[in-house]
């Protein structure tokens, strides 16, 4: 069942990112993020309602939710400011340092220790990620492209993005995965809601919604739900398992390109998808066993 809550991750995750592209270029970044957060706390909030008067009531639970909320927002708006400041096809092979950074925090804080091959998967995954995004392969010689505008910004939110898996599986394990993804998103609606307030967008905002809800509301649901699937499938398997998995999801999205779009690409792209589902499935093939 967490493979399967993977893979349901991995797939709500790629309409999930191609819904958000779309909305953000319609309504904005901050919209888009007051959206998937308010459709978080609407839609979730009946099968949670139950479990708040404890959780508020615990002070150290409580705690440690404002904490990821915070780093949620922190590397979102890095990552955002990365893609504003720099080229797209320099910045995304950034992204992809996300995946060992949530491998090592989970090795060094939950002392998940998995079989040395295990790892050795995880790499090839990993390596196929940064070959399946990188349009060239230029792109991916960091010692120089560290100087391009934006690296250092997506750098940073990548940290902050492996920091964030681990926590939101910390959160998932030990509150529950529902009560996790409600907090977060309700702390991300009303965060996004000031923000617009303080910067006189609201009167706005309903005809974004307007424009743009053929984009919004699909982006919104594929969203909850990947997070949803992300938080139950960390409760059965391990962070590092359910992550290099549902992270797959970036070359889910370059073979849609191909088949959809009939985008070219190059032989090292190519050679990552290979890579991609070869590793993703031996994992599951291994922890399956």
């Amino acid at each position: 069942m967490g493979i399967l809550f993977a893979f349901g991750a991995l797939f709500a995750w790629i309409g999930g990112d191609f819904f958000i592209q779309r909305s953000t270029r319609k309504v904005g970044d901050w919209e888009t993020l007051f959206f998937i957060g308010a459709v978080g706390l609407v839609g979730i909030f009946p099968f949670v309602r139950t479990e708040l008067p404890a959780l508020f009531a615990n002070q150290e639970q409580l705690v440690f939710l404002l904490t990821l909320s915070v780093i949620t927002l922190v590397a979102a708006l890095f990552l955002f400011e990365g893609v504003k400041r720099g080229k797209l096809a320099v910045i995304e092979p950034v992204y992809g340092l996300e995946l060992p950074f949530t491998v090592a925090f989970s090795y060094i804080f939950a002392r998940e220790y998995l079989p040395a091959y295990v790892y050795l998967l995880i790499f090839m995954v990993f390596a196929g990620i940064l070959l399946t995004v990188a349009k060239h392969l230029t792109h991916l010689h960091f010692h120089k492209t560290i100087l391009e505008k934006g690296v250092v910004w997506a750098g940073i939110g990548s940290i902050g993005m492996g920091l964030m898996n681990y926590l939101w599986g910390v959160g998932s394990q030990t509150i529950s995965p529902l009560a996790t993804i409600w907090f977060v998103h309700s702390f991300l609606a009303i965060a996004c809601f000031l923000y617009l307030f303080l910067h006189g967008k609201l009167t706005i905002l309903a005809s974004h919604f307007r424009h743009g809800i053929t984009n919004v509301i699909p982006a919104s649901i594929f969203d909850n739900l990947a997070w949803t699937f992300y938080g139950y499938a960390m409760t059965l398997i391990p962070i590092s398992i359910a992550t290099t998995i549902s992270e797959s999801y970036i070359a889910g999205l370059v073979l849609i390109g191909i088949v959809i779009n009939r985008e070219k690409v190059a032989w090292h792209q190519r050679l990552g998808i290979v890579l991609v589902i070869t590793g993703t499935a031996l994992i599951s093939w291994w922890f399956g066993q």
